[in-house]
């Protein structure tokens, strides 16, 4: 009886090990692996957020329906912020305390990933890919934090350098969003013509989710610009081309990635025809995909009846990037141990053209390099490679 009883406590402790460690891992249960996701789905970005979510639970679905990872279901648990910082931080509150989310991916907007993320990596979760490109992304160095989009600063310095090199422009100026997103850019520019020797002309910025852009292009009309960089998103981006096309100012402009979308010239038609832009990854277009390619966009389709973009695509590499990581992390899934896996893993370039993404235990930034598009007869061309 005694040894019995020994037994007893003995095969109750292990257990109750079990269930304590299991209980430890927020998000993570026998059958199931919960993932966090801050979007803008009713707000000015909201034809940004919609693609990038529809892509990440197209690919989640395709795991699920191929057995979970290690026997565990992904379920995607999504919040509206509607690209309000305010709304973003009680977004991150419910995810960490009510559905416990293991990981938070793609936080959609900079102004939201600022105020969000210090809720995300004090209660101890993954932070991952968000779409912001912004240094605090990534660096200072934190286990629990990785950005695998260029940042902002790197990507526009390049971008601006070279478009001045190339076309030789005098008077570059810029239109920004009057926060973290804009800011980042201006430095990144400053940057890029103060390596040419040259001044940043002039510089407007706009309140976020303005509509109304005519004073500020009449402010860059009137102080000479040459070429305009814009820190917009896609709706102010064909704003502001449409004013300075109605004004008969026909000046080059440029846009971060952030305006780098098909909705650009599908709601800009000819008015945005020759508009410059940095490129994540080319886009999804049917005419002339590879073979992976069509049947990707035919399934997405299906799926969610509408065309793919390169936000779908973003949305979708980045989820397989989080099931790839969980796969090869085994089924002791914990937020160190995902990290450390991700630390070792190579993403190489996919039938998408994604670049490839590498970390490490010292880098948490998996990509430095963007590459230049221009919309010419209604759709983006990539006209350049990797910038350095």
């Amino acid at each position: 009886m005694k040894h019995f009883r020994r037994f007893a406590l003995a095969l109750f402790a292990a257990v109750a090990g079990g269930i304590v460690h299991a209980a430890g891992t927020a998000g993570v249960s026998a059958g199931e692996i919960v993932v966090g996701h801050i979007s803008d789905l009713s707000g000015p970005i909201a034809m940004l957020g919609t693609p990038v979510r529809d892509g990440m639970l197209m690919r989640f679905d395709e795991a699920n329906a191929a057995g979970g990872v290690h026997g565990r279901l992904l379920r995607l648990a999504v919040e509206d912020a509607g690209y309000d910082p305010k709304r973003g931080v009680l977004a991150a509150r419910k995810l960490v305390q009510r559905d416990k989310a293991f990981a938070f991916i793609a936080t959609m907007g900079t102004p939201v990933v600022m105020a969000t993320m210090p809720v995300v990596l004090d209660a101890g979760r993954l932070h991952l890919f968000p779409f912001s490109p912004h240094q605090a992304t990534y660096s200072p160095l934190h286990p629990l934090k990785f950005q695998n989009f260029a940042p902002y600063q790197d990507y526009m310095e390049a971008a601006t350098r070279h478009m001045v090199e190339r076309g030789d422009y005098r008077r570059a100026c810029l239109l920004y969003q009057d926060d973290d997103y804009g800011l980042e850019v201006m430095r990144g520019v400053e940057a890029g013509l103060a390596k040419l020797g040259r001044p940043l002309v002039e510089r407007t910025g706009y309140k976020r989710g303005a509509t109304d852009l005519s004073s500020q292009i009449a402010r860059l009309r009137a102080a000479e610009c040459d070429l305009v960089v814009l820190a917009t998103v896609v709706r102010e981006t064909v704003a502001a081309m449409a004013e300075a096309r109605r004004i008969g100012w026909k000046v080059d402009m440029l846009v971060t990635a952030s305006g780098y979308s098909a909705q650009t010239h599908e709601l800009g038609g000819a008015t945005v025809e020759g508009l410059y832009g940095v490129s994540v990854l080319p886009h999804p277009y049917a005419e002339g995909a590879n073979t992976q390619l069509a049947g990707w966009i035919a399934r997405y389709r299906a799926r969610f009846g509408a065309a793919p973009n390169v936000w779908s695509v973003m949305g979708y590499t980045l989820a397989d990037m989080f099931v790839r990581t969980a796969e090869a992390t085994g089924p002791g899934l914990t937020p160190d141990a995902f990290a450390r896996t991700l630390e070792r893993i190579e993403f190489t370039r996919d039938f998408f053209g994604s670049p490839a993404y590498r970390f490490s235990a010292d880098d948490h930034l998996g990509n430095r390099h963007g590459r230049l598009a221009q919309i010419r007869d209604g759709r983006w061309e990539l006209i350049t490679d990797y910038l350095r």
